[in-house]
């Protein structure tokens, strides 16, 4: 998603250090939230190799965050652009931390999948753009927008699964708050302003095929909506959804842009 951004935008940088960072703080932040995740019924499959593999878990945490402190300080230039999205990526997980000072977050998450939408935007968009230093303009805002209301969209579906388990735990968001009707209103609305921002790139030059390989996941994700509200199974949600979040980029780096 990164590299996409780096062909898309035409960024001109040194971007392999930047690309190892996200890669081993990615390693690290997942094994971490998934360490600390309790037992969940509406994830049985990943919970279950959770519980048999605490020190695969461990170990690669370790890695995760050795790799991305090194490549952190190849980009110590750059750490004020960086921090942040280390300290976001930190506080999404925080709350599953057994203290409660961590737990008391919470009750203030209450934009939870808003929050994890934009730390997923942030690092994978709007982060290469700062590190480039390339100015920003139409065409930088409306593919950020373009990649935070699908990323969006998807993740409230995962919300939607877990929201009765987020509400035992007591954790605030709007998805555990709107009606069922609610939540579809919101997700109609969220691929809505996804496509409008999608085809506003043409404006800018970007080609129909782009274009059109963009709007695939969004899509994709339109049509398996009903399907993952009543099917939670852990290959759907985790390799068919997350998957659709880099699936354009698979298709775009081979387009000519």
């Amino acid at each position: 998603m990164v590299q996409q951004t780096n062909q898309l935008l035409n960024l001109q940088y040194n971007s392999s250090f930047l690309l190892f960072f996200v890669f081993f703080s990615t390693l690290c932040s997942y094994n971490l939230h998934w360490y600390l995740t309790p037992f969940a019924t509406s994830e049985k499959i990943r919970s279950q190799w959770t519980q048999r593999h605490r020190i695969t878990h461990i170990s690669l945490i370790c890695i995760g965050l050795l790799g991305s402190a090194w490549f952190f300080f190849t980009l110590i230039d750059h750490w004020i652009w960086i921090a942040p999205s280390a300290v976001l990526t930190f506080l999404y997980s925080a709350p599953k931390f057994p203290h409660p000072i961590f737990r008391h977050l919470k009750k203030v998450a209450i934009g939870k999948t808003i929050f994890l939408s934009f730390v997923w935007m942030y690092v994978t968009t709007a982060l290469p753009v700062l590190l480039s230093g390339k100015a920003w303009g139409g065409m930088e805002l409306l593919f950020c927008a373009s990649r935070f209301f699908l990323i969006y969209a998807i993740c409230i579906l995962f919300d939607y699964r877990d929201r009765e388990q987020d509400k035992q735990e007591g954790i605030r968001s709007m998805i555990t708050y709107f009606s069922s009707r609610g939540v579809d209103f919101l997700f109609i609305i969220s691929l809505l302003v996804f496509v409008l921002a999608t085809i506003a790139l043409s404006f800018y030059g970007v080609t129909l095929l782009v274009i059109l390989a963009l709007l695939i996941p969004g899509l994709v994700t339109g049509l398996l909506y009903r399907t993952a509200k009543i099917n939670h199974s852990d290959y759907l949600y985790y390799f068919v959804l997350d998957g659709l979040m880099m699936f354009s980029s698979m298709i775009t780096v081979f387009l000519p842009i």
